[in-house]
């Protein structure tokens, strides 16, 4: 499992109340390897692993990524893994728009706030940790309607658009930890449809075989994350190791 990374690496989660956050977190931790794993939530849980420190903070907020930098300590971080999006909220009436005639600024900037703002100012909360010589993998979830290649059905206007928002805030976060850390690897990941939250309200238009399950999502993309290398910093990846375009 990630074998870029030292033994007793320091993992952080973020979103790990959550579906594939919460499945990534138990398969981090079914390993001996990580020495410390942090896992953030909005919501409270505890862990019976004296390695799992749970930080409930929400990190669509500067008072929660303060309290995520404090945590971390500035301390080098080797694995972060972010799991956080939104693709509806009922109480906020936001959901993937049809038509031109459904889209709304307010939701629209939600979404762009929660998928693509706030995964970069992670990123900026822990920079110092992500900073110098020890081997790092940052990797996000996308998803592969944020690819604008990709795009042949058009709608979901504020999921794609956040998507893609957040695939060029990552490719530039990689480009300046190159020249900060040559052991850094920024990944964008497509986990494929999971059976979460997130999706259930589209679950039933999901092809047969084709809904995963969280605990098989985390393996496949820790199986990604281990074969890449600092040169593919700054890539788009799906769950099965394939290539994303832009």
């Amino acid at each position: 499992m990630l074998g870029q990374l030292p033994d007793s690496f320091t993992a952080t989660v973020t979103g790990a109340g959550g579906g594939i956050g919460r499945a990534m977190l138990e398969h981090l931790l079914k390993s001996e390897r990580p020495g410390r794993v942090i896992a953030v939530s909005r919501r409270h849980f505890d862990h019976d692993d004296a390695r799992c420190e749970t930080l409930r903070a929400d990190l669509t907020t500067e008072s929660g990524r303060t309290a995520l930098a404090s945590a971390v300590g500035g301390e080098p971080i080797h694995l972060l893994f972010n799991a956080i999006g939104m693709l509806h909220d009922s109480q906020r009436n936001i959901g993937p728009e049809k038509r031109l005639e459904h889209l709304d600024p307010e939701a629209l900037a939600t979404l762009f706030h929660v998928n693509a703002v706030t995964p970069i100012l992670v990123i900026k909360a822990l920079h110092r940790s992500l900073k110098g010589s020890h081997p790092v993998i940052a990797a996000s979830l996308s998803a592969r309607v944020g690819s604008i290649a990709d795009n042949g059905f058009g709608g979901w206007y504020g999921y794609r658009a956040s998507k893609a928002a957040h695939n060029q805030l990552m490719r530039t976060a990689a480009i300046e930890l190159k020249r900060e850390n040559r052991r850094a690897i920024v990944l964008c990941l497509h986990p494929g449809t999971t059976d979460t939250a997130l999706s259930k309200p589209f679950q039933a238009r999901v092809p047969e075989g084709k809904l995963f399950t969280p605990d098989f999502v985390a393996a496949r993309l820790t199986d990604v994350m281990s074969k890449r290398r600092p040169e593919e910093s700054g890539s788009f990846w799906d769950w099965a190791g394939k290539p994303v375009p832009w």
